[in-house]
Formats: C-alpha cells, structure tokens, sequence
C-alpha cells in the first residue's frame, strides 16, 4: 500500500488467479469527485499503487475498459463508470531461473537487499544472457517472474559493488519508483579518487551520450540533469577517500562527474587518463576495477512507511588499496 492514503474511497479491488497467473484484474468505480477529469488522470488517482507510466501503457494497449468499451487515455469521465484493467503480465526478459548465490541482507514480504559483489551483471544483456543477478532473483524468489524486471529498481554497475533494493510485488515496486523520482531514496556511495578533493562539495552536470564514444557517458549540455554530492573522509597529495550521495540516478553518474571535476576514480576502466596514476603505486595502478562502493541504502519502507536503512562494509579489495595508499603515502591530517 502507499504511505499516502486517498481521501475518496474508490472502492477498487484486484482479483488474480493465484501464483503463477498471467492476468490481473484490477476493477473500480469512478467516485463523483474525479467527474469531469481525463481518464488518465482518474487512473492515476484510482489505481496509485501502479505508476503512470505502467497506467499509460496499459491504455494504449487498450487493457482499459470503461462500462466494458475499450478507453481513451484522453476520454472524460463523469463518475459511476466501471473501470476494468486487465494488467497481463509483463515480462521484459526471458532471463531463466539460475541457482546463484545471493548475499541477501534483508528480506520481508515487499523487500530484497542484496549485498552486490563486483563482476557481477544485474540484468541480461548483450553478451551476458545468464549469470546475472536477475536470473539469481528468479531462483531465489520464483513469484518475481511475474514483476517486471524481476522487481529491480536500480542498477549498480558490473563492476560497483554494494547495495541494491529488489521489489517483490508490483505494488512495492511503482512505490519505489516513486521514491526514485521524487528523490527521497538516499544511496551512499564510498568511492577512491585520483588527487586530494575539496572537503565537501556538489558537481551538478547534466550527464549523457558521449557524442563521439557511444559506449562512454559524458558531460554534455543536452544531457539529462544530474547531481552528485561528496565529502572527503580521508586524503593524501595524491589520493582522497570520499563519500558520494547521489540526487538524481543517471548512468555511470559518480564515474562521470568525479572525472568532470580532476577526480576520476582509481581502476575506471573508462573514465581514468593513465597519466592521473603517475604518482600513485603500482597497486593503484594493476586495481581491476572502479573502486566504487555502495555503501548505505535508506528508503521509507512501501507498506509500511517506516524509514529503513542498510549499510554494506568496505570490500576486501578497496580496504587493501586504502592500505596500500596509506602506506605509500602517509594520509594527510
């Protein structure tokens, strides 16, 4: 259920078949004080455990009935209608079930929060069809097959490590999303960077495709909004130990903007110039991956509302940089 209740009872109800059910039912009647408002709108007002843009695609694949007639999204409705969706299952892989190890640091009836080692894929995709996170979630929880995405809300990539939430239902899932975009989910991140950073700041740059390198992400100035926070936690003349919290999710967005700002991030296969690693040592050097860790996750929780939070330690690889970097050159006070 949402954390925020409607004042009008729309007397809604979902019938399923049970477990495995390739359809939803989900029914209403339009109360009066949604008369004269488009049908998209009423939906979202309606049916606000979905989100719009799941509401949306519905309509136009004319799941939507209105007194048994398929609906417009832009038709009026005038209160007493029948509201039939027949939400039919959504599957956007065709990922199978793997028995996978999972690092599961919370679960209840809504939630998963999985602790993410690095290497490891979240969805299938081109060249990695199986061995994926997904396929892991299906074993581990079969009723996400019938959740789009296996009830993944947000990616880490391949090679970050650390925390990720899992939705178990539909309903917790467009919750989450709604978190997503209204920015109240709060990710910490503990990242190693080339160079001593400021002691706190913000990077806001919009974040998208490289115009030239389609594999890279880049700042540009036709790029989706974007905005990273950090702190310095430890540094030394060649190398800080900073805490980034992210506002806005875009892709490879610490990554991207630490390099932006003269601090790309020690192991980025990507975004690190090799001249940034003249002053560091070899373990600097021969780090196989983005030392990037996803530290602290804190979200309200979809049914019940309570704040929650989960924190994941330091890996073994970046602890050992950190000491190796510590050793070669003293931390600064």
């Amino acid at each position: 259920m949402s954390p925020e209740k409607n004042a009008v009872d729309y007397s809604v109800s979902t019938a399923a078949p049970p477990h495995t059910s390739e359809l939803t039912i989900l029914r209403g009647t339009v109360p009066a004080a949604l008369a004269g408002q488009r049908l998209d709108v009423v939906l979202a007002r309606m049916f606000s455990d979905y989100s719009r843009t799941r509401l949306q695609g519905w309509l136009r694949e004319a799941r939507v009935r209105v007194d048994g007639v398929a609906a417009q999204p832009r038709a009026k409705v005038w209160g007493g209608e029948d509201i039939e969706i027949h939400a039919e299952r959504d599957i956007e892989t065709e990922a199978l079930p793997q028995a996978i190890p999972l690092n599961i640091v919370f679960e209840d009836d809504a939630l998963l929060v999985i602790d993410k080692p690095a290497g490891w894929v979240v969805h299938p995709g081109s060249g990695n069809r199986d061995g994926t996170l997904m396929n892991a979630l299906l074993h581990a929880v079969p009723a996400l097959a019938d959740v789009p995405r296996a009830g993944i809300v947000h990616r880490l990539d391949k090679d970050t490590s650390g925390l990720l939430v899992v939705a178990k239902t539909i309903e917790a899932q467009a919750n989450l999303v709604r978190q997503l975009q209204a920015r109240s989910v709060k990710r910490d991140y503990l990242a190693i960077v080339c160079n001593a950073t400021r002691a706190a700041g913000s990077v806001e740059a919009a974040i998208g495709r490289h115009p030239t390198q389609r594999t890279r992400m880049a700042v540009v100035q036709a790029g989706k909004p974007a905005l990273t926070h950090f702190h310095r936690l430890e540094h030394a003349a060649h190398w800080s130990l900073v805490q980034c919290s992210l506002e806005t999710g875009r892709t490879h967005q610490i990554r991207v903007h630490m390099a932006h700002v003269g601090h790309p991030l020690i192991g980025d296969p990507v975004y690190l110039p090799r001249h940034a690693l003249r002053n560091l040592p070899p373990c600097a050097r021969t780090f196989t991956r983005q030392a990037l860790h996803a530290t602290r996750l804190a979200l309200r929780h979809p049914s019940s509302g309570e704040e929650c939070a989960w924190h994941s330690p330091t890996p073994a690889d970046m602890s050992a940089l950190l000491t190796c970097l510590r050793h070669h050159e003293r931390p600064a006070h």
